[in-house]
This record gives C-alpha cells, structure tokens and sequence, in this order.
C-alpha cells in the first residue's frame, strides 16, 4: 500500500508521495505505472485502490486510544498550577485538558471530545466570555463556585451537572475560602475539524450583582419542576434551558432503580445497573446538540455486559469504586479517576464499591459521549456481542 507523505524543508516537490508495491491486490510494478503515480503527485491525486484498507476499514478504528487519568494526580497539578499560573485574559481559563496518547499532542480526550479539570482559587474571578463550543461543568468534589451565565448565577456542588449551550455569555467566581475543581467537557475537537469555531471576549470583571450566591439559580426556579414547562417561555435556542441538574434528583432516580428492580419489576438497565440521561425539559433530546450526558449506577458485585458503540466517551468515577476494561485494557478504578472509551472498543465495568467509599454503596459513573452527532447522520452503531465484528442496531 502506498502512504500520502507530507514533504518536508529538505524536500519540497510535492506535498503527495507515491510508492507502488509488490502485493496480489495491487497493479504490477512497471515503468508505465511509476510514470502515472508521478503524474498523480503532480496533479495533487491519491488513487483509491491504495487507499481503500485505511479509508474504508471493516469497522471503526479509532486514532484515539484508552487511558486513564487518575484524579489524584490531576487535583494536585491544578492545585500546583493554581499558585503559579493567574486567571485572566489570555488563558481565560485555569483549565487542563485530557491529552490522548496517540492524538498527536493536541489537547482532545478524543478526536470529539474535550475534557478538563478546571481549578479556581478562593475569591477568584474567570472572567466572562462566549463560545460556538457546547460546554458543561460536572462536580465531583466540593462546592463554593457559581457560574453566571447570561446574568443567571448558577451554584455548583458535588453530583451537579451544569450544561451550558455554545454561545451564551458566562462567567465564574468562587466566594469561600477554598479552592475548588470540576471537570469540564466541550465538542472543541469536533468543532475545530470541522472549522465551524467562534469565540468572543466578554467583560473582564462581573457585577456586584451578578456575583451572588443564591440557592437556585434563575433557570431552575423556571425549568426544574418533573413533568412541567413554564408557559411564559416561548422559542428557545438549542440546548437545554435548565442550567443545573441537581446531584438530589439523579440520586434518587438511581436508588428508584434499583428498588423497583429488588422488588421484581424491572426498572434497571441490566441487572444490578441502574442508568440515567440528562434531558432537555422543553423537547426530552439530549441537553446539548453535540453532548449526551448520563449517570450510570452498578451496584456491589454487578458487572456490566461488554458493549461497543460508535463514537466515543469520557467517564468519570463519581463514587465508589471497581474495575472496568476498555478494549485490552483493564483498571481499578476510584473516585474522580476519568478514562476514555474510543470508538468501537468494547467496554465493561464491575463494581467493588461499599460503605467506606461510597455514598451510596455501588460504583457510579458519569459518563459524556458524542452519540447526538452519530445519531443525527444516522452513523450510530451499537454491539452487545463482542464475538462478532459486524454492527448490530
């Protein structure tokens, strides 16, 4: 097979390199096919027929790889990075992104997928700005941070998902005495390939008013109430209206869960495995365009059936803990650890969690994946028998 070969300064003649190989499913090496290979160089041209393996593989291969972050080592770098490096115009944002090992450096958890851990000091502002980028923030540890978006201050506490949809003004403060990390999560590689990026600077300070602390934000006073739409509402843009999805409410749909499945009922996933996705409360779609967002639950000794799907996820333990096995690759995991799952690597998760290290006894994951994109171009695939290497729906 024959490889594009990106030229360098020592070798400027043309940007596509051709060799010819010696393979039954290649043309025989002649003269005459040196000749049009040179021509197709030229004229900046790459046949199929050498081409056909990596651009049309019998199923998804991703550039992406698993791996672990373990957020020990996170938390203390952010912490590092928190007396060293200023928040302010320019960086924006003390955030630290996931890089995959074989993404070439770029800093995207997946070829979709951003992940970061952001880290604000006590009293400290980020200051406000806009972005096309959709964006949440997930909290698996402490609390003390509002977010302000459009004007809206949104508290932040352990088990909240705050989803924010791309181009709404927003802003941080902390107002304790404590420093405090998330995670965050962006489509920026899915936007940054598709060249479809804008960013704007807000203002560099909020206002008095605006850096506030109230118990519910705006947005939850209209839009939190189960099975209910304000009628004051009218057109609303994409995205989910709801600004915070309280840790209280996912809690308890888990336990539901697996009570009503203790009870004979169904109600889980699978057995011992109760699930949740964070909706939109004005359509029931997924909060964002280009984000799925769920909250996964598996209680002591259960262990999930391997599943493969297109596209790719970012999980984080949010409690508890367990092994999981992304591919070949296998893990304990713990508290706040963050690990990837590529396309079409099959994936499994057991649970080891108890009383000493978790809330609720059982493993719980959060889990963000890009499946609106797959679904929306109708590429979504998904695989419950790992045997086989061909897509089931």
């Amino acid at each position: 097979m024959s490889t594009p070969v990106t030229t360098t300064a020592a070798e400027p003649r043309f940007p596509v390199r051709l060799r010819a190989v010696d393979t039954p499913d290649q043309p025989a090496i002649t003269p005459a096919l040196e000749d049009l290979y040179r021509g197709f160089e030229q004229e900046l041209l790459v046949p199929l027929w050498t081409e056909i393996g990596d651009l049309m593989p019998a199923h998804p291969r991703s550039h992406a790889v698993p791996h672990l972050w373990r957020w020990e080592n996170l938390r203390s770098l952010a912490a590092q990075a928190g007396d060293l490096v200023p928040v302010g115009r320019g960086g924006e944002r003390r955030a630290i992104a996931l890089a995959n090992p074989t993404l070439g450096g770029r800093p995207f958890a997946t070829p979709t997928l951003w992940a970061a851990i952001q880290y604000l000091m006590p009293g400290e502002d980020a200051p406000e700005h806009r972005h096309t980028q959709h964006a949440f923030r997930f909290v698996v540890e402490g609390e003390g941070v509002w977010t302000v978006v459009g004007g809206d201050a949104v508290p932040m506490r352990r088990g909240d998902f705050l989803p924010q949809a791309g181009w709404n003004w927003h802003a941080h403060h902390n107002a304790t005495s404590e420093p405090m990390a998330w995670i965050d999560g962006l489509d920026i590689p899915l936007q940054y390939v598709t060249e479809a990026q804008f960013f704007e600077f807000g203002r560099a300070e909020i206002t008095d008013a605006e850096r506030i602390t109230p118990e519910r934000s705006r947005s939850e006073r209209l839009w939190a109430h189960p099975g209910l739409r304000p009628l004051s509402v009218g057109e609303l843009s994409p995205g989910t209206p709801l600004l915070s999805y309280k840790w209280e409410f996912t809690d308890r749909a888990l336990a539901d869960q697996l009570a009503i499945e203790s009870e004979g009922f169904g109600g889980t996933v699978e057995s011992g495995h109760a699930a949740v996705r964070y909706t939109n409360p004005a359509t029931g779609a997924d909060v964002l365009p280009t984000i799925r967002a769920e909250m996964h639950r598996i209680a002591r000794g259960a262990e999930t059936a391997p599943v493969r799907e297109t596209g790719s996820s970012v999980y984080q333990v949010f409690d508890g803990s367990g092994t999981v096995t992304v591919g070949d690759k296998t893990w304990s995991v713990t508290r706040g650890d963050l690990f990837i799952v590529p396309s079409w690597e099959a994936f499994s998760a057991r649970s080891e969690a108890g009383s000493t290290d978790s809330d609720s006894d059982a493993l719980d994951l959060f889990r963000f994946s890009d499946t609106p994109v797959f679904e929306a171009l109708q590429l979504n695939r998904t695989q419950h028998d790992t045997s086989a290497e061909g897509p089931t729906r």
